[in-house]
């Protein structure tokens, strides 16, 4: 069924952070004439999903949250996971998204109608909504990756990811084997170790490590924050500049990256006394080219007398545990997968069709790229929230998406002066663009000599930004009509911010 009687200013696709922050700018700016379509049964994005004991955030609180929806009474600094999604239903609700919202819906493909100028976005009961821009905020973890290890489907036990835990799964005095030991693991293995009868953790590559050193907020702080929200912001002010400072870490053979090495090999030393332990805890790859992580009770949980530590390689899965390839069975109860996502799979199956009916998927052959991260040559009126090249590893995401929601504000009010209009990025902005962008990171950590989600299969860096937050306002905070391709009656140039 065509939904014909009826166009939409834009469709977003994702009720997360970035779809719900898009939405609430659109507010905001007097537009309410559009959708979010999420396939969850609630908001919350990966907030939503991630249920596992222990998920938090390790960005600042202060800093995890909109400037313009101040997150003042959230209780502590690094956020849990409960906090974030309270967060974000409060989010929608003072924002009065409940009438935009579709949930529960499959988006199985995005098509341009080049001759009515719009976007077509057909859902999995058939449905067809149209709209003149579609807003993709599908975010870059949001599709589990467990590994192709043989025997897997032989295990007579429980195994599921971490990011679809299985709740109903006692973990209480079990054998259980956690296979992977980055972001998600190390705020999980704390809270299994603590009731397993036994825990091995299987790790394939040590992580660069930082103290977390939590702060509780007292009622009195958090009354002081409500009451004046400028002590609040003069917080967040203070922990942007200390994290921008920070991205110098990831710059190769700079003393910042030296630094942040003594730091955390510090932070190592003090918390694990065992020689061996220590040695098997300590990278063996550039500091910053995988994600910096943040604990105080990671390393703690693996000196307990019923965790074990394994660095041998998985050989295969059989019946009763995971054979490494030393020849040892190491039997188990349960298995979780704290294996991450499959991150350059941005659009996962949804078919999304340009211009010329080539497909995103065929676009980004070599590796997903965006013009500021935002536009994609071939897909006019398509403009994406956390997209490529726009995840970061020192500072706040919340932040990114917000200067790309104003970027895409700005658009959409040349387009509403337009009947019919559309805009597409240059061919050769974006190469440009991509190209600048290639080479700031030869001189980054991130492009460095390590198994990274930050890379394809080539090498090409197409998650992370290559600089700072403010370097990428300042690219992004004006959108430039001469930079795109401009259809349809005569589009205002040159716009500005938009204030909200």
């Amino acid at each position: 069924m065509n939904d014909a009687q009826h166009t939409y200013e834009a469709i977003i696709l994702g009720a997360g952070f970035g779809g719900l922050g898009m939405g609430a700018q659109l507010k905001q700016a007097g537009i309410d004439n559009f959708l979010i379509i999420d396939r969850g049964d609630s908001v919350g994005g990966v907030w939503r999903e991630n249920t596992y004991p222990g998920a938090a955030c390790d960005t600042e609180a202060h800093l995890y949250c909109y400037s313009f929806f101040p997150h003042l009474r959230v209780s502590r600094m690094y956020a849990d996971r409960e906090e974030l999604l309270k967060y974000q239903q409060d989010l929608a609700e003072n924002f009065g998204l409940a009438e935009q919202l579709r949930l529960s819906t499959e988006v199985a493909e995005a098509r341009w109608d080049a001759k009515a100028a719009l976007w077509n976005i057909t859902c999995g009961d058939g449905t067809i909504h149209s709209a003149r821009v579609f807003i993709p905020a599908w975010g870059q973890l949001n599709s589990p990756s467990v590994p192709h290890l043989e025997g897997i489907q032989d295990f007579r036990g429980s195994a599921f990811h971490s990011a679809r835990w299985d709740h109903d799964v006692q973990l209480e005095g079990k054998k259980v084997i956690s296979i992977g030991t980055a972001a998600s693991a190390v705020q999980y293995v704390p809270e299994v170790a603590a009731v397993a009868g036994h825990l091995e953790v299987f790790q394939r590559s040590a992580n660069w490590m930082m103290p977390r050193n939590q702060i509780i907020f007292s009622e009195e702080q958090l009354d002081a924050y409500a009451n004046d929200p400028s002590l609040f912001n003069a917080s967040r002010s203070e922990l942007h500049a200390f994290r921008e400072n920070g991205f110098e870490r990831t710059r190769l053979a700079s003393e910042a990256q030296q630094e942040g090495m003594r730091l955390a090999l510090a932070h190592l030393a003090s918390q694990v006394p065992d020689e061996s332990l220590r040695a098997a805890l300590t990278p063996e790859y550039e500091f910053g080219c995988k994600r910096i992580l943040r604990s105080d009770d990671y390393y703690p949980a693996l000196m307990r007398e019923n965790v074990n530590l394994v660095t041998e390689h998985v050989s295969h899965i059989e019946e009763t545990g995971v054979r490494t390839a030393d020849g040892v069975l190491h039997e188990a109860d349960v298995i979780i997968f704290g294996t991450g996502f499959s991150s350059q799979a941005f659009h996962g199956d949804l078919r999304v069709i340009g211009a010329s009916g080539e497909t995103l998927s065929d676009r980004w052959s070599e590796g997903a790229e965006a013009y500021l991260g935002i536009s994609v040559d071939g897909f006019p009126n398509m403009f994406l929230v956390y997209g490529p090249n726009t995840n970061l590893n020192h500072n706040s995401i919340i932040t990114m998406l917000e200067i790309q929601q104003q970027y895409i504000l700005q658009v959409l009010d040349a387009l509403r002066s337009s009947e019919g209009g559309s805009v597409e990025v240059r061919g050769r902005q974006l190469t440009e663009f991509n190209k600048n962008l290639q080479l700031e990171m030869q001189g980054s950590a991130f492009s460095s000599d390590c198994s990274s989600w930050y890379k394809n299969a080539a090498g090409k860096v197409i998650n992370n930004w290559s600089g700072t937050v403010d370097e990428y306002r300042t690219l992004a905070d004006s959108w430039r009509a001469e930079d795109y391709v401009l259809s349809g009656a005569p589009l205002q140039l040159n716009r500005t911010r938009v204030d909200v």
